[in-house]
């Protein structure tokens, strides 16, 4: 039996559609308040069990029976309120998964993060032998996604049959605009800015495949960047703004602007007790380059990655 966490989310969904579209029968976790997705709401093929990832009762009478583990359950967030949640969440929530793994002997897939990885040598991509190294700038969500990671790391040396998956931004029309979808949305009202910095992007379904892929593989013990191309904000954003035809952001947020942003955004969230539109952590992230390489995922499966011009355009499409 196969087991999903995070079964509702972006990319748990997706994963369960491409699972399922192969006649593949699984189980789903979701939370009592969680809204299952329309691409999976009524698939026959899955059975639901509503379980928290860090209440292991739940988990113990869910993992009945099963040998392969989606780990996809996380919270994303660069607010820094959500600290607390963030750890609780993706490091006691994976330490869970991970332990009961072990004591069933059930194969894993965990979804880490790019914000796992560490930077680059000078001219160089970051890979996967390049490891994180603790920043006292580096926010939650990053610490979390490291410190969850190295729960797996902590489960495979003591015998756990598991590979890890770092994708980058992931985009898809499931996404709505909440996560990466947000960035659409911007574009969409009318930004007038991009930033300097650039990252990689990939479209959710690849990353489904991957994952899929890669449970199916002999591979142990290994990680995987999954990203299809680098892109910087500048032509994201154009991108996005041709897939709508609307004019693309054409002036540049320097830091001092984005400051000023932030904190005017952190104020207004205080009047109207809604989280803030922009955290110090996000506007931050916005100034970095961070270029991923995708060379081990492509010669270890043999993926071809979609365009993301081709994912753009199909997910604005989707939302005119």
């Amino acid at each position: 039996m196969i087991l999903v966490t995070g079964a509702t989310g972006f990319l748990g969904a997706e994963l369960i559609h491409q699972l399922t579209s192969l006649g593949i029968k699984l189980r789903a976790l979701k939370r009592t308040h969680s809204i299952i997705p329309d691409l999976i709401k009524h698939n026959k093929l899955v059975e639901w069990v509503i379980a928290d990832i860090n209440d292991l009762s739940d988990l113990e009478d869910a993992f009945d029976g099963v040998n392969k583990v989606y780990h996809c359950a996380a919270l994303v967030s660069f607010d820094p309120k959500d600290k607390t949640k963030l750890l609780r969440i993706n490091i006691e929530g994976t330490s869970n998964i991970v332990n009961l793994c072990q004591e069933l002997g059930a194969r894993l897939v965990h979804v880490s993060s790019v914000a796992a990885l560490g930077n680059a040598k000078k001219g160089a991509l970051i890979t996967e032998k390049d490891f994180w190294e603790y920043d006292i700038k580096a926010h939650a969500y990053a610490i979390s996604k490291y410190e969850g990671e190295m729960e797996v790391w902590r489960g495979i040396s003591e015998g756990l049959d598991a590979v890890i998956v770092n994708p980058s931004v992931i985009i898809g029309a499931g996404a709505g605009f909440e996560g990466s979808g947000a960035i659409f949305k911007l574009v969409k009202d009318g930004l007038s800015y991009y930033t300097k910095g650039a990252t990689g992007i990939v479209d959710v379904s690849d990353v489904a495949k991957c994952m899929i892929a890669l449970m199916d593989s002999k591979e142990t013990a290994e990680r995987f960047t999954i990203s299809s191309e680098n892109y910087h904000y500048k032509q994201f954003f154009g991108e996005i703004a041709a897939g709508y035809g609307i004019k693309a952001p054409a002036k540049e947020a320097k830091p001092w602007m984005l400051g000023i942003a932030w904190r005017a955004a952190k104020l207004a969230s205080l009047f109207t007790g809604k989280p803030a539109a922009l955290t110090s952590d996000a506007a931050r992230s916005s100034l970095n380059e961070s270029l991923y390489s995708n060379e081990k995922i492509k010669r270890t499966i043999g993926i071809t990655f979609k365009p993301l011009k081709q994912s753009i355009d199909e997910i604005c499409k989707a939302q005119a």
